[in-house]
């Protein structure tokens, strides 16, 4: 047997060796890139498999979509874009952002579920999403916020809406009129605060990009929910300000230990 034939059953034998076969906990091959159980159950997990049909019929129709999907991957890495740099800052900030959702999960999963107390003493707190929740009918003026503090301050002042449209008239300054329906539940608790101590007619002035809006409550709306609804926005309001908690208390003492590097001119903000 000559050499080249001896070389040439070897490599048969190595490349027969390397195919990937759909079998055991492989569903399925594309190119030689596998598709495992694992990743099927975890795409399904993440979708509502009952709103697509049985669940052999979820399973086919989600297995094709990650061949798809595998295939425009192989596209990509074939064009070279897993190299490039744009790619790259991605996937570190998706990496992290992965890494930090599990960190925040796993505290927040095993934390007590708050007592019946503690979420009435929520509710009581809270009364613009629960006990006082309205729906509220504004009528509104939109114009550009003003370069002129004086003009600012004028219109801060104001004690009704026509007020401020007499002043923006006299100012030379355009605005238009607006109705809106909102949702107390909407409000921080401090904003909804300063509006509810307002006196009826009194406008209160909210700054946007480039432009603000001046509102006046014409009408409100009782929205209440039930019981069962309250105590369920409470338990999630409360996770999420849990979350919120955790992630400030846990950076904060992560930064008082960190040895951190700050370039010349890329230094924390001056408080």
């Amino acid at each position: 047997m000559s050499q080249r034939i001896v070389i040439a059953m070897l490599l048969a034998v190595i490349v027969s060796g390397c195919q990937k076969k759909a079998e055991g906990q492989t569903v399925a091959v594309v190119n030689n890139d596998e598709i495992t159980a694992s990743e099927l159950n975890a795409e399904l997990n993440n979708q509502n498999a009952s709103a697509v049909g049985t669940t052999q019929q979820a399973r086919s129709q989600m297995l094709e979509k990650l061949i798809d999907r595998r295939l425009l991957v192989q596209q990509a890495k074939a064009d070279g874009l897993d190299k490039s740099p744009e790619f790259v800052n991605q996937q570190r900030r998706a990496t992290e952002d992965l890494l930090i959702n599990m960190l925040v999960s796993r505290k927040v999963n095993t934390s007590q579920v708050p007592s019946p107390t503690e979420v009435s003493r929520y509710e009581a707190g809270r009364p613009e999403i629960f006990t006082n929740r309205e729906t509220w009918t504004l009528n509104q003026i939109v114009f550009p916020i003003p370069k002129d503090k004086a003009l600012s301050a004028k219109l801060d002042a104001a004690q009704s809406l026509d007020e401020i449209a007499q002043i923006l008239t006299a100012a030379g300054i355009q605005f238009t009129r607006a109705t809106r329906k909102v949702d107390t539940a909407v409000f921080p608790h401090p904003i909804y605060a300063q509006i509810g101590a307002l006196k009826p007619g009194e406008p209160f002035i909210a700054p946007g990009p480039g432009k603000a809006v001046a509102s006046v409550i014409a009408a409100r709306d009782p929205n209440p929910l039930s019981a069962e609804q309250a105590r369920q926005v409470a338990l999630n309001a409360m996770k999420r300000d849990q979350v919120s908690k955790f992630v400030q208390d846990r950076v904060k003492s992560l930064k008082a230990t960190a040895k951190i590097q700050y370039q010349s001119g890329f230094g924390p903000p001056k408080s």
